[in-house]
């Protein structure tokens, strides 16, 4: 894993409050009782203070897995 890669994968796991082992690209939103709407502006927050960010409202939306995630913050030029 990269530095970005860990990241993502702390933002997640430390917000969700599951291990590092379960975050993985195809984690998707409200498929597991710990990603629920309110943790997912959690793991938005989380996401934009580790990577310096503004995620628009859009781009929340669209947010429906880790690998989506991952996506959105390469637009941001934040993550791959």
């Amino acid at each position: 894993m990269n530095d970005n890669t860990d990241r993502v994968v702390q933002a997640f796991s430390s917000v969700l409050g599951i291990p590092a082992d379960r975050i993985t690209d195809d984690l998707r939103y409200a498929t597991i009782p710990e990603w629920d709407s309110i943790a997912h502006m959690s793991v938005i927050a989380a996401l934009e203070d580790a990577f310096g960010v503004m995620i628009d409202m859009d781009d929340v939306i669209d947010m429906s897995s880790v690998g989506k995630a991952r996506e959105i913050l390469a637009k941001y030029g934040a993550a791959a």
